[in-house]
């Protein structure tokens, strides 16, 4: 198998109302079943996902979150936290971060908001279905070149129980998320029946090594060689349901848990 991966360059900074796929599509020579990896962030930006702090009024429960104690002792803004809680459908644990469950389950710091590569006083959301914009910009992509390809939009993360961040997918079109290896047989012969590789998540993952971070960043990076195309649509068959994700309900257990009260009379070990 040979695989080609490369960065789309020349991408100019993206406003509201940019058309994605034109500017891929006029800065490379597209493949059939090439895989383009999308950075969330140019996304928002062409549909208008800025929004300024100063237009959020903090509720008193944003406070309560955001007088927490914070990793790193990073004093959060009220107004933040109650973007954070707009954008999310639960709140999974509100210290020493955020992690929040957003409106399309998945599961982030800060419901994915950020505050980096953008004007001061204003925040970046995650586009308001991935999915979609991920349809959108393959649609986009085969009117003007009538090639089929593959949409992974991806953000970074950061993973439980590891140091380090790195990209995942958030929305994708014309891919499977999983590819299932169950009842296919290992070198020895033995039928495998658990193996189900997130194959979208390895991608973009990939993808991140090229884009980069910061200022140098490049948003967008083409796969050829990996052929995944489908038909197919969404991301949702990636994330457990609640009942089979025992991450969650221990997060949620430990929220509704009482912290027991120091008997009177006992001190600290402090003291």
């Amino acid at each position: 198998m040979n695989i080609n991966a490369f960065t789309v360059d020349n991408i100019p900074l993206i406003k509201k109302k940019d058309d994605i796929g034109a500017l891929i599509s006029e800065r490379v020579e597209l493949q059939d079943n090439d895989i383009i990896v999308i950075a969330s962030t140019i996304v928002s930006k062409s549909e208008g996902n800025i929004v300024a702090l100063n237009s959020i009024k903090a509720s008193k429960e944003a406070e309560r979150i955001a007088s927490l104690k914070h990793i790193d002792d990073i004093e959060m803004d009220p107004r933040f936290v109650q973007l954070v809680m707009n954008e999310s459908a639960k709140i999974l644990l509100e210290s020493p971060f955020i992690l929040a469950e957003t409106k399309n389950r998945h599961v982030c710091v800060n419901a994915g908001i950020d505050n980096t590569n953008i004007e001061n006083r204003f925040v970046l959301l995650l586009p308001k279905n991935p999915d979609e914009s991920a349809r959108r910009i393959k649609d986009q992509i085969y009117k003007y070149t009538g090639k089929r390809v593959s949409i992974i939009i991806s953000d970074t993360n950061g993973r439980a129980f590891k140091e380090g961040q790195t990209g995942v997918a958030i929305g994708i079109a014309g891919i499977a998320p999983l590819k299932d290896w169950r009842g296919k047989c290992d070198l020895f012969g033995k039928v495998l029946k658990i193996t189900n590789e997130a194959i979208v998540d390895e991608i973009a993952g990939f993808a991140n090594l090229l884009m980069g971070e910061g200022s140098d960043g490049t948003p967008v990076v083409v796969i050829r060689g990996l052929n995944y195309y489908e038909e197919v649509y969404g991301i949702q068959k990636l994330y457990r349901s609640d009942e089979k994700d025992v991450i969650k309900k221990a997060l949620s257990s430990s929220r509704r848990r009482p912290r027991p009260s120091r008997p009177k009379g006992a001190t600290s070990l402090r003291q």
